[in-house]
């Protein structure tokens, strides 16, 4: 039996703020005529507008989702309504299932079995199309020696294009705007290096603050280090991460055919960002007994659903397959064991943390994000900006927003906290920490 989660981790399963909104609403027993849980599966039966009830279902181990109700929302307002219910003690331990949710499992198990036979059989399917394969893979060296030119020479007229910049000063690209890089961007795009045209793309916001041309400069310095690296043709781990933040990618398939690293994956938190029209989901974990980070990506046009299999607060035992590279921290899960909940994570002092992200700089200079845990700290106000630091220290790390982090201040009540949080170049943005009573609290 997984234990309960709580009322944040549930919230924070929702797709939005109405359906998190919705949820509350469905959360209370006289909704639920029926329910029960039993073994890593809740389930229940929500009185809606019509005579026949929603049936919804919850796959602990995932977690998975089922509703007969009509909604495109996933997962819609009565699954996180009865996760609620059952995160509050509501769902009462039944002997076994109905015949729909065990139906809805055995369909998910057959699922998986297929799976399964799927790939036990793909070896022997590639070695029948070996002739075909061979001719695929020259048209695809082929188009790989064509991309290559046309990267190194975007990368050759993105180092001249530098080079003018900094000859003709930066006073007026703040008049300039946002326009000032979007032929450089689109340029880039057509070379075929996404990476770096998404890094020019999102140069504007630079120009909001006080401190612009320092900033600008410094984003310069590493878009120059990025041509300059490519150039030289880096080998090794370097080269891959080199190759990653130009924008040659890694597919999933040779990610998983590399190396695993099983551990017990503490999943620290999540953020999601708008990202090229798209929503990206960064989750953030770290090993139990490895002491790696790792970082979990998925990403989704807007109002589609993201993957919420990695629920802020768990430990979930897992092979994780990391990319290429000469710091790598992005990995995909290559086969999960089991998930429980993770209780606090350990952290250290903000000297460690700062050596440890120092140390993620050296190895990938274009690092924007990296995941700590702080112990013992409590949020402070220094001067304009609000910081972690330890009790009886002047000084501490800035967090990136300068509102008031209020959930994290009613958490604390002045007492040290153990944090979670993402490292940005702008300041820590804080992710989970937990109450005196275990339970984890997503900031």
């Amino acid at each position: 039996m997984i234990d309960r989660w709580s009322r944040d981790q549930v919230l924070e399963l929702a797709p939005d703020a109405p359906s998190r909104k919705a949820a509350q609403g469905v959360a209370a027993p006289g909704k639920w005529p029926a329910s029960g849980v039993a073994s890593e599966v809740v389930w229940g039966e929500c009185k809606g507008s019509g005579a026949t009830p929603y049936r919804a279902c919850v796959d602990l181990s995932e977690p998975a989702f089922k509703c007969s109700c009509p909604s495109r929302k996933f997962p819609c307002k009565h699954a996180v309504g009865l996760l609620l219910l059952w995160s509050a003690g509501g769902v009462p331990e039944a002997a076994g299932l109905p015949p729909w949710a065990a139906e809805w499992m055995a369909q998910r198990q057959d699922r998986a079995d297929r799976r399964a036979a799927a790939v036990a059989a793909k070896p022997t399917a590639e070695a029948s199309d070996a002739e075909d394969h061979a001719r695929g893979r020259e048209q695809a060296d082929a188009r790989a020696a064509q991309r290559e030119r046309r990267v190194t020479a975007g990368l050759s007229e993105l180092e001249r294009w530098l080079t003018d910049q900094i000859r003709q000063g930066m006073a007026g690209t703040r008049t300039s705007g946002f326009g000032h890089w979007d032929d450089l961007a689109k340029r880039l795009v057509d070379a075929q290096a996404p990476g770096v045209a998404s890094a020019v793309g999102r140069l504007g916001p630079v120009l909001s603050g006080d401190d612009w041309p320092g900033r600008l400069l410094e984003e310069y310095a590493l878009l120059h280090l990025l041509a300059v690296a490519h150039r030289r043709e880096q080998g090794g781990d370097l080269g891959q991460t080199v190759r990653s933040r130009v924008g040659f990618p890694v597919s999933r398939e040779e990610v998983l055919a590399g190396p695993a690293v099983r551990d017990e994956w503490h999943v620290l938190g999540r953020r999601d960002t708008e990202q090229d029209r798209l929503i990206a989901r960064r989750v953030w974990l770290r090993g139990r007994a490895t002491g790696r980070s790792a970082l979990v990506l998925s990403f989704a046009p807007i109002g589609q659903p993201l993957d919420a299999s990695l629920l802020t607060g768990s430990a979930v035992d897992a092979d994780l397959a990391f990319y290429p590279g000469s710091g790598p921290l992005r990995a995909q899960v290559a086969e999960r064991h089991s998930m429980r909940n993770g209780g606090e994570p350990p952290g250290v002092s903000i000297s460690a943390a700062l050596s440890e992200v120092a140390g993620a700089l050296a190895a990938d200079p274009w690092l924007d994000s990296w995941p700590v845990v702080l112990a013992g700290v409590v949020p402070l106000r220094g001067g304009e900006r609000w910081l972690l630091g330890h009790p009886g220290q002047a000084e501490g790390w800035s967090l990136a927003a300068q509102r008031p982090p209020w959930r994290l201040i009613a958490a604390s009540g002045g007492h040290p906290l153990t944090v979670a949080a993402e490292w940005t170049p702008r300041g820590l943005v804080p992710l989970s920490t937990h109450d005196e009573e275990g339970q984890v609290i997503v900031l």
